[in-house]
């Protein structure tokens, strides 16, 4: 009920306009965007999913200002905006959200163009970006007021479109943060020096946007109360230039963030992954308010209503910024205010859909809830004509969504796994080092299961016998993979185990240790953490270019400074070749050189996995339907498998 959570869901004025309850979803990039970097329908379906799911507030992705502000981003520099804002708009109100677009410009950091080539990267001065290695021409003086006009210009262009306010991006090291910056901002004129001359291009930009929004609309700014990045800036003046500009009357709301694009550590907190610990920003946005009298905003891995009561309650914030949460269950809020917080799909900050694949320039999802990015095709299941029997052989991800899709939709259905415990390589992933929460994935699947009635049978194998004992209509194969074992040369001399092995504590492993790498993926780096901090000397070998190689890059290097930190030796570009008495013998994957690693205890095998093609192949000439999903069809990651259980679940 919502009186389990009394201020989240109590209104909250924030300048001109009110919001329902104190649950916004900060400004993302979804890549739900056209040919011209505009609004398209699945753009529209994807807000309102949350709007409809209880949302109070919806920031919707920054938007470029100006022709320099980078290709990629959504487009607010033409009118052309307008028309698909307000649709996004509309269906945002229609089902009594607010909405605010957001303006930013990168500056320094660097654009791309349209045809893929590098375009003029524009900062303060010239600089050198570090994370995006380019060098930035200063700004002419013409420039800057160009470019305060066109923060101006394009949110009139919002307020034409009937958005209800707009956040001023300073965060994240981009262009107004900058400016803040004297390690970027060396200029000699009226915008470089003191902090209050470094504070002229952000008043100005506050200024002309205040002016083109008019009275009727929220102006708010964001902004990194820290940029944890070596080189950013100083976190006291940031909070001074919180405290200026938000006791300046010119601001609606200050909405806090920390982290940098413009280094690899600040980058971590952009999007921080699972081992970054929840709601870790509330003390930081707790500080800011103390010096201003407008409302708070904070983000930072919220992902439960609890949390949130407790920051809102304690008076850290005043609005709860809770994105992924609401990427991984678009209904949230309303389960929240209803009292289903059992049922909440909670996000396992796994970054691998959303930030992961906004970063690969594809539509934005969830591994939990495919259906995220894919509304206009998922977001309503309809009801099966038929009413069959679906038996789901497997009880990993894949198995657990189909059987859960499947009868939502009115079959019913039958899960076998073999097992004692559903799961899947799940139940081994959340046993490394920082990866529990993933675990978190086998719960949320649980409970959708058993809303819809599946009825589970564990220890117990599929077989086409099965199916006719249980006359079944139809059968989805999930029954996953199994380590592949290397084929090298090797005598009695090293132990050489698999990955699964090793995380299920089956086989002692000596204080000498390779892990062979082939994957890049969770699995190599989680494996030399756990034995390194349980003594072992470790050597990661990896065939690829880095450590986590395969998996989103703000997990992978935060990763990487905790194998820096532990010690862990690195070895890229190799693969396993042989293991004798001498040791682990790696060969160099261009070179083709022999690398001896000496005097080695055990080698742990992670490279790769074979599909469990056996049922499927007993059922080849079954006269019910049978579809393969997973690993069992092809070994991929957890999303592929989810994905394919959801497609599967909707098909029979």
């Amino acid at each position: 009920m919502a009186d389990r959570f009394p201020t989240l869901f109590s209104p909250l004025a924030v300048g001109p306009r009110t919001f329902r309850n104190r649950i916004f979803s900060t400004g993302h990039m979804t890549c739900l965007l056209d040919a011209d970097r505009l609004p398209d329908e699945r753009f529209v379906a994807y807000h309102e999913a949350r709007a409809r799911g209880g949302a109070g507030l919806i920031i919707t992705e920054a938007a470029r200002v100006h022709a320099s502000g980078g290709w990629r981003n959504l487009d607010a520099s033409g009118d052309a905006c307008i028309a698909p804002y307000r649709r996004t708009a509309d269906a945002v109100h229609h089902h009594g959200c607010m909405i605010f677009g957001q303006l930013g410009h990168s500056g320094a950091y660097g654009v791309t163009t349209r045809d893929g080539s590098h375009g003029v990267a524009f900062g303060p001065s010239q600089v050198k970006a570090q994370r995006s290695h380019t060098v930035a021409r200063a700004l002419s003086l013409n420039m800057i007021g160009e470019l305060v006009d066109a923060y101006g210009a394009a949110a009139g262009r919002m307020r034409r479109a009937g958005l209800d306010g707009v956040e001023i991006l300073a965060s994240h090291s981009l262009l107004p943060a900058q400016f803040l910056n004297p390690a970027m901002n060396s200029r000699q004129d009226a915008y470089g020096g003191s902090l209050a001359n470094r504070m002229r291009f952000l008043e100005e930009v506050i200024a002309c946007v205040r002016d083109h929004a008019g009275p009727s609309m929220v102006v708010g700014m964001r902004i990194s109360g820290d940029e944890m990045e070596t080189g950013g800036n100083d976190p006291e003046e940031l909070l001074e230039v919180c405290r200026q500009l938000g006791n300046a009357g010119t601001l609606d709301y200050i909405n806090v963030i920390a982290g940098s694009m413009m280094g690899l550590r600040g980058s971590i907190h952009v999007v921080p992954p699972m081992n970054i610990e929840t709601a870790y920003l509330a003390p930081l946005a707790a500080t800011v308010k103390q010096l201003v009298p407008i409302p708070v905003f904070v983000a930072g891995r919220i992902n439960q209503p609890q949390d949130a009561e407790t920051i809102l309650a304690t008076g850290q914030a005043d609005m709860t910024g809770m994105t992924r949460a609401q990427i991984a269950d678009p209904e949230m809020a309303n389960k929240a205010k209803t009292g289903r917080v059992d049922d909440i799909r909670a996000c396992i900050a796994c970054n691998q859909a959303c930030i992961g694949h906004m970063q690969t320039g594809h539509g934005i999802s969830c591994i939990q809830h495919p259906e995220t990015g894919r509304e206009l095709d998922y977001a309503v299941k309809p009801s099966a004509r038929v009413s069959r029997t679906v038996v789901v052989a497997g009880g990993g991800p894949a198995g657990m969504k189909a059987a859960a899709v499947a009868a939502e939709r009115g079959h019913r259905v039958i899960l076998a796994e073999q097992s004692l415990r559903l799961g899947g390589q799940v139940l081994l992933a959340q046993e490394l080092p920082g990866r529990a929460e993933f675990g978190g994935i086998v719960a949320n699947l649980q409970r959708e299961m058993a809303r819809h009635a599946v009825e589970v049978k564990l220890g117990t194998r599929v077989t086409r016998q099965t199916l006719e004992d249980w006359d079944a209509d139809t059968v989805i194969v999930a029954t996953g993979a199994m380590p592949l074992v290397p084929d090298i040369e090797s005598d009695d001399h090293t132990m050489l185990v698999d990955a699964w092995q090793v995380i299920r504590g089956e086989t002692s492993i000596g204080s000498r240790v390779v892990v062979a790498d082939w994957r890049c993926d969770w699995t190599g780096l989680g494996l030399a953490e756990k034995l390194t901090r349980e003594g072992c000397r470790v050597t990661l070998a990896i065939n690829g270019t880095m450590p986590g190689q395969m998996i989103q890059m703000y997990v992978r290097d935060r990763w990487a400074g905790e194998l820096n930190r532990l010690g862990i030796e690195v070895i890229p570009y190799v693969r396993l070749v042989g293991a004798d008495s001498s040791g682990a013998w790696l060969q160099h994957v261009t070179s083709d050189e022999i690398i001896l690693i000496e005097s080695v205890d055990t080698v742990v095998a992670a490279v790769g996995h074979m599909p469990d093609t056996a049922l499927a192949e007993e059922l080849a000439d079954w006269p019910g339907t049978c579809l393969e999903i997973g690993d069992c069809l092809n070994p991929r990651t957890c999303e592929e498998a989810v994905l394919e259980g959801m497609k599967a679940g909707s098909s029979v």
